[in-house]
Formats: structure tokens, sequence, C-alpha cells
């Protein structure tokens, strides 16, 4: 199949890309003028320049293709203007699934997020039947990514979208050129610049096996459900002291989240002064009091998800920033 991919210079989306290629597919990459595409050097891909909030372009780069991967958005804990990232994850994502139908293309993958999940009362790790509202995420990347997959789910009843949506929990691995903010984690526990953390719980998969996933969604996904790709619980002080214990560093203490809000608040202020994402963010420590744990035993099921242990795909993300000359 000839499959778009938007997103395909970003994190997760340069991994699908190879594991399209790695099928047999052909790719189409929609990139923005001026996107860097070191993440795709070598690999034989077409090329569609456009843009989420261009419609025009969005026809030009769905024409004569049979597959869409949608894994484009706006990814930050951190936005001064919420509108912006709406712009892009809520009304770019109507935008290119009204091309996909008027393209006609017979397949689609959402690649959703489990931002559009709730954690779940009794603790236990949350399932795709934990759907949230966009009135119950917390910050306006959970906001706009809960809207665009209540959305897709519209459009899937109303105009029969043939769109299967896949949940990514927290990629993570080598190609991070941002980074992505678990990424930009990693990096800098793996610098030794993170002497303390916030407790939190998260779920780890590796970006390749995260991107298998996806690609065996456009076989076997269910149209208009949802599917978790995720990998094992992991609670940040394992992660951390893990990545002490592999660079030779100090473990980094616990602090407790009530003091630090005041300080996430000055942090804010001063990143819409400088344009620097700040480590530290009000919406960061809101849900650091969640553990966002979740099962993946839909996916395996269903789409013969697999995930390596967490620890593989640490060692590969420091391995990748040290070859780029970002981790000494």
């Amino acid at each position: 199949m000839l499959v778009l991919v938007t997103g395909a210079t970003g994190f997760l989306g340069s991994a699908v890309a190879r594991a399209l290629l790695a099928r047999g597919h052909e790719v189409r990459a929609l990139v923005r003028p001026g996107t860097p595409r070191t993440v795709l050097e070598g690999l034989e891909i077409q090329y569609a320049l456009g843009d989420l909030t261009d419609q025009p372009s969005l026809a030009y780069a769905a024409a004569k293709c049979d597959a869409l991967i949608h894994c484009a958005a706006d990814y930050r804990i951190f936005v001064p203007d919420p509108d912006v990232m709406r712009r892009v994850n809520v009304a770019g994502t109507e935008a290119l699934m009204l091309a996909a139908l008027r393209a006609g293309i017979g397949r689609v993958v959402h690649v959703s997020s489990v931002a559009t999940l709730k954690p779940r009362a009794d603790g236990q790790p949350a399932t795709e039947a934990d759907a949230a509202e966009p009135a119950e995420a917390i910050g306006p990347y959970k906001a706009s990514k809960t809207e665009a997959e209540r959305l897709v789910e519209a459009m899937v009843r109303s105009d029969r979208l043939p769109a299967v949506i896949v949940n990514p929990s927290t990629p993570i691995g080598p190609r991070d050129r941002r980074p992505t903010p678990t990424g930009r984690v990693i990096l800098e526990a793996a610098k030794g610049k993170m002497p303390a953390y916030v407790e939190t719980g998260l779920n780890l998969v590796h970006v390749d096996d995260c991107a298998a996933g996806v690609v065996a969604a456009l076989d076997h996904g269910a149209v208009g459900e949802r599917h978790i790709l995720g990998g094992q619980d992991v609670t940040l002080r394992e992660m951390l002291g893990f990545i002490a214990a592999e660079r030779g560093h100090r473990a980094p203490i616990r602090l407790p989240r009530g003091p630090l809000f005041p300080m996430a608040w000055v942090a804010e202020q001063a990143a819409r002064l400088t344009g620097r994402e700040p480590m530290l963010t009000l919406d960061g420590l809101r849900m650091a009091g969640h553990h966002m744990f979740f099962s993946s035993a839909k996916a395996e099921r269903v789409l013969g998800h697999r995930a390596r242990p967490w620890q593989e795909g640490v060692r590969d993300a420091m391995a990748w920033f040290r070859a780029q000359g970002m981790l000494a």
C-alpha cells in the first residue's frame, strides 16, 4: 500500500515510517517546509509539502493513497497559547480526516494517546474502557488529544470514516531529536542534571515496539475502537534510579509536590519571557499526582502487540543521545 504518514519527521512517526517500509509498503510523508528530515535520511520516502492547518496541502498529500497513519501532534506539557495547540491537534485532525474521506482512503489509523484515558479510582491499570472527556483532562495537550479522539469517533459513526484508534503510552528510545518531555527527562538525568524529582508513575514502551503496533493496526485494528500500545508500568523513582546506575551518578532525591507549585508558577512566567520550555510546570505537577498505569492486553490480543523490557528503551535513548553529541 501507499501510506500517507503525518508526523514522519518526529519521534514516533519516524519509527512508523521505518516499520511500514520493513513491511513492504510505500511511504508518503507530509512535512512542513523547512522541517529537518535527519531522522529519515537514507529511507526511500515520498515527500508532500504541507501542514495540518493548510487544507489544500492535505488534499494533495492524500491523493492516490491507500491508507493514512496520523502521527502528527503538538506535544508539549507547557504551551503559552493553548489555541495554537488546539488548531493543530483538533482542527488539523478534522481537516486531515475530511481529506482522507474525499480521497477515498480505505484505512485510517489515528494515533491518539493514553492522555485521552483517565486513571482508575481503584488503582488498577486503566484500559480502553476508561475514556475521558476533554473537561476531565489536565492541561491543553491532554484536552486537545481527547477532543481529537472524540472527533474521530464521531466521524466513524456519522461519515463512516474507516479509522482505527491506537493509544501509545510513553514511547522512549532512539531518534528522539526534540526531545519529547520524557526524552528530556532521560537526557537530563543521564547528564546528572536532575538532582531531585516528584514521584509519579508512567507506562514505558520502546518506540519501535509502539510503531510496530501502529502498523499492525492497519491490518487488524477494529474500526472505531481504541487500542492501548504500552509496555511496562514504572515509577519515576525506578526509571531515574536505573539511569543513575547506568551512568554512575548518585540517584536523585524525592521532593513533595505541594511546596513546588509556587516554583512552577515562577518557572512558567520565566518561560513566557524567554521562550524556553520549563522543566517544572503546574500541569506537570498536577499530573504527577496520578500514576499513569495502563493495560495493553487488548492490543496484545487483537494486534499481536509485544513490548520489550523498558530498560532497553532507556538504554537505546541514551545511546542515541550520545551518538548525536547530546550526551557526553
